[in-house]
């Protein structure tokens, strides 16, 4: 099926009914996230119309900031693990199709938009995507993120009958159809750095931390330092408004550490690492209890993650084998470094359970290289249809238009 042949099927096209305009979506559920895949094509291309559409779609407020707002006029759920959206489409790679996707990460109370990070969770509901749609028929396919630059290649395995072979992950009930992601070159994903520090371990506030960027930035920290365990609650975690405020501080001067950048490439000022929704991420470790590698609690900064992001998985794990780092310190079980390129997988103990990670990496001189990461994960789409615009403006309104008929 081509797009042109894609484009001219009705329950895939923009359509006026009654009067307003309405967008094609599917609403999805990629690991332990949820939110959105929109077809780019019929996507606003101006930054400004898109987030109008966004704020649409997702409920949050067209200006200003609604402190408990429950985004009861769209399809965002509050935290930031469900207030995501994908722009995805397929380009040409140097090895045949691709996907290449656009994350936009949404906050329940307020209308700003992050455009600098992936999400390794809602990554694994763009290959289902495409093949629901028809965009793609391959069941292996590389991604391309246009917030990062990283590539990824995704695979589902289907049976004989046209089924999906499934998987059971934490944080998600039952078994759902199943997604291998492998991250190439994760290595200095915002940063272009893998210790953007220079440190293995920097001391920030009295408090001993590790800065590393392995597909996501993010500041890892001794629980201990913080009199906890890395085994408590989220519940209890946020309850403890002292812990918080010192975690807090810890992130955001870690961040500027770091020297991370906003999408013109201007460096982050203090108050905009503050706000950040996405970037740094940060987390507490300790020693694990189930047979893991590790425990960690993890938040994305601004509150807790009930289970673990993928991508942060992934650079937890990769930190883990890191001389001298804080994550090195605790994990257990880890083989030694060898020169050559192999395979180590790294149990990540999180509230929802153990999630694995596999890092292909060797030591050389003393330093780690990272060639790739892998995690799995299970994906659903939860609904498929249209969404009327009621109150888009005449401008997004006329743009949609504008790309519905060509």
């Amino acid at each position: 099926m081509t797009v042109s042949d894609l484009a001219a099927l009705p329950d895939f096209r923009p359509r006026f009914r009654s009067g307003v305009f309405e967008l094609p979506v599917h609403h999805m559920r990629g690991g332990t996230s949820t939110g959105l895949v929109l077809w780019e094509r019929y996507c606003p291309q101006s930054t400004g119309l898109r987030e109008e559409l966004l704020r649409h779609l997702q409920g949050v407020p067209l200006a200003g900031r609604h402190p408990g707002n429950r985004q009861i006029t769209g399809l965002g759920r509050g935290p930031a693990t469900s207030n995501k959206v994908f722009f995805a489409d397929v380009e040409q790679g140097a090895s045949g199709p691709r996907l290449v996707s656009t994350l936009a990460q949404l906050a329940n109370e307020h209308g700003d938009i992050d455009w600098s990070v992936n999400c390794g969770n809602m990554s694994a509901s763009l290959l289902l995507w495409a093949l629901d749609t028809g965009l793609v028929q391959s069941s292996e396919i590389e991604i391309r993120n246009t917030n990062t630059g990283v590539l990824t290649t995704s695979r589902m395995t289907q049976r004989p009958d046209g089924t999906f072979v499934t998987a059971e992950i934490p944080g998600v009930d039952g078994a759902f159809p199943s997604v291998d992601l492998f991250l190439h070159d994760p290595v200095g994903s915002k940063t272009g750095k893998l210790l953007p520090t220079g440190a293995a371990e920097d001391v920030v506030g009295g408090l001993r931390v590790s800065c590393v960027d392995v597909a996501v930035p993010m500041v890892i920290a001794a629980a201990a330092d913080f009199g906890k365990t890395a085994h408590e609650s989220i519940r209890e975690l946020e309850a403890d408004t002292a812990f918080m405020a010192t975690l807090r501080e810890v992130w955001i001067e870690a961040g500027l550490r770091m020297k991370l950048k906003r999408r013109d490439g201007q460096p982050m000022t203090r108050e905009e690492v503050a706000r950040s929704e996405t970037i740094p991420k940060v987390c507490i470790v300790g020693a694990p209890q189930h047979g893991g590698t590790l425990s960690v609690r993890y938040f994305t900064p601004q509150t807790a993650h009930a289970s673990m992001a993928v991508s942060g998985a992934c650079c937890l794990a990769a930190a883990a084998m890191v001389p001298g780092s804080v994550a090195h310190r605790i994990a257990q079980g880890l083989p030694a470094g060898t020169p050559e390129f192999s395979e180590v997988e790294v149990g990540v103990e999180n509230p929802a359970g153990t999630l694995q990670a596999t890092v292909v990496a060797r030591l050389a001189a003393g330093e780690l290289q990272v060639r790739s990461a892998a995690y799995r994960r299970s994906t659903q789409i939860l609904l498929r249809g249209h969404v009327p615009l009621y109150r888009a403006s005449a401008a997004l309104v006329d743009d949609l238009r504008r790309l519905t008929d060509r």
